[in-house]
């Protein structure tokens, strides 16, 4: 595995991009096989993972997270409960009253997850969309309510500076997604800033495996506390 050194910029080339996808949904069918599964989708135009040395032909996929939103308050506890017997992903922090089981007392969030690289930032971005049951889009003030808590409060500070509506680069039709400025910066400072990476180096590999436990926890995606062990080894 390549590692990154004191002078890494905390982005990353395409094919590296590529490399890490791969490793990410490895390790993610391997330590959390009970939930839905990240998926590499690739472009329908050109080689499945790069046409060329700049852009990477191909992206991530989530897709049909169930966020059930209660007409009335819930338990905590009893959700909780419920949420760890049904065995699916939990979207942490949502608003105390959503749960991920299917009840006719709750009226059901999709969402769709998208890890696409980006070549002007050299840097991973995170997409999504939701939507009703019915197919109906969710509107950003809907979408705010099924957000952690810590979200949206940043969201509400910084509304469209946090998250910003652009044509997804692969489906061309408008998706939400969480602004990358910054991004290079604050994952040299993860990477290199952990004992264990400033010591042995950061797996260029894992490099997902760290930007996503950071990033899924803004829309409340848990990363397996297993597969962030398993990059310390």
């Amino acid at each position: 595995m390549g590692c990154v050194s004191p002078s890494w910029d905390g982005t990353l080339s395409p094919k590296d991009f590529s490399v890490a996808a791969h490793v990410f949904t490895e390790r993610w069918e391997r330590n959390k096989s009970a939930s839905p599964s990240w998926f590499w989708v690739n472009s329908p135009k050109g080689p499945p993972l790069l046409a060329s040395s700049q852009h990477v032909e191909g992206y991530l996929s989530l897709e049909s997270m169930c966020v059930l939103v209660s007409a009335e308050d819930s338990n905590e506890e009893e959700s909780c409960a419920v949420e760890e017997e049904a065995g699916f992903c939990e979207i942490e922090g949502a608003a105390d009253n959503a749960t991920l089981v299917q009840s006719k007392h709750h009226e059901a969030h999709y969402y769709d997850f998208h890890i696409v690289y980006s070549s002007s930032f050299r840097v991973p971005v995170l997409y999504f969309r939701a939507y009703c049951s019915d197919g109906r889009p969710l509107l950003l003030n809907d979408i705010e309510k099924d957000l952690p808590a810590c979200s949206s409060k940043v969201l509400l500070e910084t509304k469209w500076s946090f998250i910003t509506m652009e044509e997804h680069p692969f489906l061309n039709r408008p998706w939400y997604k969480l602004h990358p400025c910054g991004t290079s910066e604050w994952m040299k400072l993860l990477c290199l800033g952990d004992e264990v990476a400033a010591k042995n180096g950061l797996a260029i590999e894992l490099y997902l495996v760290s930007w996503f436990s950071v990033v899924g926890q803004v829309v409340g995606l848990k990363t397996p506390l297993e597969m962030v062990k398993s990059q310390r080894n």
